[in-house]
């Protein structure tokens, strides 16, 4: 254990190690390999974040639960070309079915959340809370009958769009840019998306739109903007990261930002070299975000498992490294609250429904 605040966290990539059957992960037993498990996450003062159900491309979905997924269905396809319907609505249930899964079989020891009582009764008691994202919304017909039924199950968080376009918008290509304004902004599809989100309380998450789609939403939505796991573009100019005027428009909304490990995100130059991004390069882009945004307005959005994160971090259990530099740096333990827990918990309030 360590001396600092427990951490929530803004997403994870995890469900996906699920798909990789080679390596037999289980998320309750301490793995050598990925970022995030329950042990580790224990070590690193991790208390729960949003799991995100995202469809990759090009894998088979499997026939049954103990049949692998494999390559070779859909045909392979470029980067950031949509994937069909049939091929997401399978493949979401299939990620989704697991976290489920790992729920019933924690014996108590993880939670999906799906109410702001949910998250604060787990922080409280030692449960790691999980909160069930979309990352892309490919797998919501346009009619939008499957929202439905998502929120139902209990999806209380949706990424309109990985960085690939889909019928509701278009995503960013992830790599150095100078401006994330990169095509057009919401289809029709989209906005009644927005509109139908702020209805049932499901939050939005602006990571991965563009910057035309992203105001849009901040036009039409009558809920706090959130970027889940993003960085500052005036620092690292990749068009995955977030302008001053987008920083502006978030805090004008009362929403909140989490920074993103990933070391392409963070170092200046957009290095992919884990050794190069240090703590205080991290610590930078909080200080950057807070300066522009507010205390209130930080968190943490890791992005565990679905990027490559500095060494010096290693896994979720580095955590305590992060709070220690940020403690380091002049942030006292009120400040590191809000960072590690509350300031999600605070939008959590503003936004969910129940």
């Amino acid at each position: 254990m360590n001396d600092f605040p427990i951490v929530f966290d803004g997403h994870n990539d995890t469900l996906l190690r699920y798909l990789r059957d080679d390596d037999g992960f289980d998320f309750f037993a301490r793995n050598e390999l990925g970022h995030l498990d329950l042990p580790r996450a224990r070590e690193g003062g991790l208390g729960g974040g949003f799991f995100a159900v995202f469809v990759p491309a090009n894998l088979k979905p499997r026939a049954t639960v103990n049949e692998p997924f494999t390559r070779g269905n859909p045909p392979p396809q470029r980067r950031g070309e949509p994937l069909s319907l049939e091929y997401s609505q399978r493949m979401a249930f299939a990620i989704s079915a697991q976290l489920f899964r790992m729920e019933r079989q924690s014996a108590g020891a993880l939670r999906i959340a799906r109410c702001l009582r949910d998250v604060e009764e787990d922080l409280a008691n030692g449960v790691f809370s999980a909160i069930f994202h979309l990352e892309g919304a490919e797998p919501l017909d346009p009619e939008l009958h499957a929202l439905e039924i998502y929120h139902a199950a209990g999806l209380r968080s949706l990424g309109i769009v990985w960085s690939r376009s889909n019928c509701f918008a278009h995503g960013v290509p992830i790599g150095m840019h100078p401006t994330p304004d990169i095509g057009p902004g919401l289809t029709e599809e989209g906005f009644a998306l927005v509109r139908a989100c702020n209805e049932l309380g499901v939050l939005i998450d602006l990571s991965h739109l563009n910057e035309a789609g992203f105001w849009d939403v901040a036009r039409v939505s009558q809920a706090p903007l959130v970027a889940t796991h993003s960085n500052v573009h005036a620092l690292c100019p990749n068009a995955r990261n977030l302008t001053d005027r987008q920083l502006d428009a978030i805090a004008a909304s009362d929403g909140i930002v989490g920074l993103n490990f990933a070391v392409s995100f963070l170092h200046p130059e957009g290095s992919h070299d884990t050794a190069a991004t240090h703590l205080e390069t991290m610590v930078r882009h909080i200080d950057h975000l807070v300066e522009r945004i507010g205390i209130d307005r930080v968190a943490l959005g890791s992005d565990y498992d679905g990027t490559d994160i500095p060494d010096v971090l290693g896994d979720v259990s580095g955590l305590p490294k992060l709070m220690a530099a940020l403690r380091a740096s002049g942030y006292g333990d009120e400040e590191l609250k809000k960072i590690a827990h509350e300031n999600w918990l605070r939008v959590l309030r503003l936004t969910w429904k129940n």
